[in-house]
């Protein structure tokens, strides 16, 4: 479920009431713990924590006119979606999550490659969603990303 919103504003606005203070509290905690460079956007209808170009001039492989892509935030049909593509990337930081989660949680990890679902009704570690926030820096995405997506975009 993508929204056609063109600013973070209009996107909180058209969440359903249901999901709106998840996503909201999610937005703040990943904003308050946001390394520095980051920047929050509209993007894929959806809120996104990207390079900008202004640090980042390749932009994202895909689609070099699009900032480098990090995480997003999503009210979906039947849950919150909350991405980080550095625990897809990083196998370390994933490992450190998922042991992290289980300490922390009592339900079951809802994991994707770099998503996290978040039912309604779930348990949310919003402290732990900002440490793994705080874990990466746009140096330290740049890098990864060069390593292991860039050069497999260009062998295609």
């Amino acid at each position: 479920m993508t929204s056609d919103a063109k600013t973070v504003v209009e996107y909180l606005e058209q969440i359903p009431e249901e999901q709106k203070s998840v996503v909201v509290k999610l937005q703040k905690t990943i904003k308050k713990n946001l390394p520095k460079g980051f920047k929050e956007i509209m993007n894929y209808g959806m809120i996104g924590y990207v390079v900008p170009h202004s640090i980042y001039p390749d932009g994202y492989h895909c689609d070099p006119k699009l900032p480098l892509p990090f995480m997003g935030l999503a009210a979906q049909k039947n849950f919150v979606a909350f991405y980080h593509m550095g625990i897809y990337g990083d196998s370390k930081l994933l490992k450190w999550f998922t042991e992290a989660y289980t300490k922390e949680v009592p339900s079951k990890l809802d994991m994707g490659k770099s998503c996290l679902r978040f039912k309604k009704n779930a348990i949310i570690p919003y402290e732990l969603i900002g440490e793994l926030v705080q874990k990466m820096t746009t140096e330290d995405w740049i890098n990864l990303y060069e390593k292991n997506y860039k050069k497999a975009a260009k062998k295609t």
